[in-house]
Formats: structure tokens, C-alpha cells, sequence
């Protein structure tokens, strides 16, 4: 989000899917430490093998969006700014979304509204492996990759116990930051080259 509040992007849309990225996933705080909330997806396997990005489906057989949505509400209740936000961020948990590319556009769109941030609106319409007119921050997708971004400490719900957490889901910081957040990405000293 600091990339996007900080840089002129355009949104990759037609590489492949790959699995342990920050497609499908994202890291909130809660009163045990770091949780993951995954979005499944419907593996295509067998002969077709890779699947592009913009073909994923979310795989919808149980409820994820409402043990999503409790684990935000569990984690972020008492939070400075769960309660402002929470009424334009539930509809994401309430409906089965059918793309996961799509999903992940309407929830960008969302948070971007909420924080007054303008979100790019140029898609790539070719996979470039090694693209030469701009610089490739596709890794930033890649959860296993560490973060190199030192992060400012803003108090978190559960400081007390865990001390600060990095890097988690932008929920996060606008949920404690709340009409903050944009500045709070804007100032994030990035060090792109070194990542």
C-alpha cells in the first residue's frame, strides 16, 4: 500500500497465479500474535496445470468471508477506529466473490476511499517477464520474501503483549491510524532498490 500511496504502478493482471502470495492472503494482529487470513481458491490441477492470475476463482464451499470478518471484529473491536470503518468494510465479508482478481480490486477500492488515496487505474495487457520501461515490483506479492521496509511503530491492540507487529494487512494500520493512514504510507521510507 506505501508503493501505491508513494508510486505511479500499473496493476499485473496477466501473469500466473502463484501459490504463498499476497493474492489469496493477509496477516492481522490478534490477542494470540500474527494470524494469517486466507482467501481459498479453486485449483484448477491436472492437465491445465498454471492458471493466470485473472482466472483464479475463490473457492466458496464454506463460509471464509464470515470467519474472516469475526477474526477481524475479535481482533480490532477495541481498536481507536474498528467502529468508524466497520459499516463500509463488512459488505466485502457478506457476499461469495467469484474472482479472486476481482475481490481483491473492489476490496483495494474500498480501502482506497477510505483513506483518500487514488488508486491506479492502468492494467497490464501482456505478460512482460522482464519489463525495461518500469521498475518490476511484482516480488512484493511474494509472502515468503522478507520484509526490508522499516516501519514506523504506531500503537497496535495488542502492543502490550506482543509488542509491534510489521507488515500486516492495511486494516491494520487504518484501524488504529485511522484518518492517519495515508500519511502514514506516504512517510514510510520504502528503500525499493534494496528489496
Amino acid at each position: 500500500m506505501s508503493v501505491l500511496a508513494q508510486q505511479e504502478c500499473e496493476w499485473e493482471v496477466m501473469d500466473y497465479y502463484q501459490k504463498q502470495t499476497y493474492r489469496n492472503r493477509t496477516y492481522i494482529s490478534t490477542d494470540q500474535g500474527k494470524q494469517m487470513l486466507s482467501i481459498p481458491i479453486s485449483h484448477v490441477g491436472g492437465k491445465q496445470g498454471k492458471q493466470y492470475y485473472n482466472e483464479v476463482k475463490t473457492d466458496n464451499t464454506y463460509p471464509w468471508q464470515r470467519q474472516h470478518w469475526r477474526s477481524l471484529q475479535t481482533a480490532y473491536r477495541s481498536s481507536p477506529f474498528f467502529e468508524y470503518y466497520e459499516d463500509d468494510l463488512a459488505p466485502l465479508f457478506q457476499k461469495a466473490p467469484a474472482s479472486l482478481l476481482d475481490h481483491n480490486f473492489h476490496c483495494m477500492e474500498i480501502v482506497s476511499s477510505l483513506i483518500d488515496l487514488t488508486l491506479p487505474n492502468h492494467k497490464t495487457t501482456v505478460y512482460d517477464p522482464s519489463p525495461e520501461e518500469a521498475r518490476d515490483m511484482r516480488f512484493l506479492v511474494d509472502a515468503k520474501k522478507p520484509n526490508t521496509i522499516d516501519m514506523p511503530v504506531y500503537t497496535q491492540v495488542f502492543t502490550e503483549r506482543h509488542g509491534f507487529i510489521a507488515n500486516l494487512s492495511i486494516l491494520d494500520v487504518l484501524f488504529n491510524e485511522g484518518p492517519n493512514t495515508l500519511t502514514y504510507l506516504q512517510e514510510l521510507n520504502l528503500n525499493i532498490t534494496d528489496a
